[in-house]
């Protein structure tokens, strides 16, 4: 990766050998395998066993987890914040669980709309839950950047598994407790 890199730089006009860039190729390719080792991992590993029975019957929610992930259109960073709720069924899962599954998805080309199923589904197929619900607010700067050049525009997508699509309350409860502060 780093002669691509390195060929990128010199394809818009740049000097590759001044100072400032020598080493770049090489930090580019170490960057970009690091903003995209979602390919590597696997939600199973990730889990690693921290799904433990409960009684727990009501609604679990972790809001505000921050992720980041590339367009996989322009290959520009989106970032937001992640909300997950779900209703236990017998099973919870360790707290820092979530946030890791939201990172093994946004670790990958993405568009916001994909990387919202994808987190649902895994947390929907790993604790049989009663119902899943994700919401991600964020920012693309493919569009802040470039195009329309909006730089305060946020982007919102939800999944709405079981119960939460099923039952208006559920979602209403969901709604309400992540906009609280």
């Amino acid at each position: 990766m780093d002669k691509i890199f390195q060929s990128l730089i010199t394809e818009i006009g740049e000097d590759i050998n001044r100072d400032g860039l020598k080493k770049t190729p090489e930090r580019a390719a170490k960057a970009f395998d690091f903003l995209t080792q979602g390919y590597s991992q696997d939600v199973q590993a990730i889990i690693n066993n921290a799904v433990f029975e409960s009684d727990m019957d009501e609604m679990v929610i972790v809001k505000d987890i921050d992720f980041y992930s590339l367009c996989e259109h322009h290959l520009l960073p989106f970032f937001g914040k992640c909300h997950v709720a779900y209703i236990p069924k017998g099973k919870v899962i360790g707290l820092s669980k979530m946030a890791r599954i939201v990172d093994v998805f946004a670790r990958r080309l993405q568009i916001q709309e994909q990387l919202t199923l994808q987190i649902a589904h895994a947390l929907a197929d790993n604790i049989q839950a009663e119902g899943v619900g994700v919401i991600l607010e964020a920012q693309h700067l493919c569009m802040m950047m470039r195009g329309v050049q909006k730089q305060n525009s946020v982007m919102t997508t939800s999944c709405m598994l079981g119960s939460f699509r099923d039952d208006p309350a559920t979602r209403s409860e969901f709604l309400n407790l992540i906009r609280k502060s």
